[in-house]
């Protein structure tokens, strides 16, 4: 139990050397011996467990994108929250923020030789978080808050549609712009989820406060 504890810190170390360095040299510019230096470890070593740099910052991306699918399934499994807030809070959950890195690295992942990494990495956190999102809306659909037949396609195409379309690196909206498509977006969540109209309007209220205080 111990040797595999000792490989599992290994490996993490690993990856938090190398998540600095792709944050503050950037991607491309940090190379394996970088990352060597930062831990401290022989080129051995390393390939035991990565066999390059881009398995690497795929590494990277998934411990972040598991990181925010376990924050889902708490929020996914506390009684506390309506279905509605549920669903706000897990998608709120996913935003990147400097705090945890998730802001630069999604950054990084916005220059054009890292496209192919950003979009596995979208497509990645869609496949997981949809189950969880589903569950949420077929405990809507059960409590009479929604009425849906398909809770797993409707969350799929609105993770897939406010992934890409909120992706600020992407498109460079302006901060009215963002309000817009926000509103539109919440309309469009009450038609796909058959929910009451006006049942995500406290979500606009809330973006506008956040926009209004920036």
């Amino acid at each position: 139990m111990r040797i595999v504890k000792e490989h599992e810190e290994r490996k993490n170390d690993i990856l938090d050397a190398a998540e600095l360095l792709f944050i503050s040299k950037g991607y491309v510019k940090t190379t394996v011996n970088d990352i060597l230096q930062a831990v401290g470890i022989a080129k051995g070593t390393f390939y035991h467990y990565f066999k390059s740099k881009e398995e690497v910052m795929d590494a990277v991306i998934m411990r972040m994108i598991d990181a925010g699918v376990e924050t889902a399934k708490k929020i996914a499994a506390d009684s506390k929250l309506t279905i509605q807030e549920k669903l706000f809070q897990i998608i709120m959950a996913q935003r990147p923020n400097k705090e945890n890195n998730r802001e630069q690295m999604i950054e990084e992942l916005h220059h054009v030789n890292n496209a192919e990494m950003h979009q596995k990495s979208l497509v990645e956190s869609i496949r997981l978080l949809s189950p969880i999102l589903a569950e949420v809306v077929e405990q809507g659909v059960n409590k009479k808050v929604f009425q849906t037949p398909f809770p797993r396609e409707s969350v799929e195409f609105l993770l897939t549609s406010s992934q890409f379309l909120f992706d600020e690196g992407l498109f460079h909206w302006q901060p009215h712009e963002i309000l817009q498509k926000a509103k539109a977006f919440i309309y469009i969540m009450e038609q796909i989820l058959g929910a009451e109209k006006g049942s995500f309007d406290y979500i606009f209220r809330l973006l506008t406060e956040q926009a209004s205080n920036k």
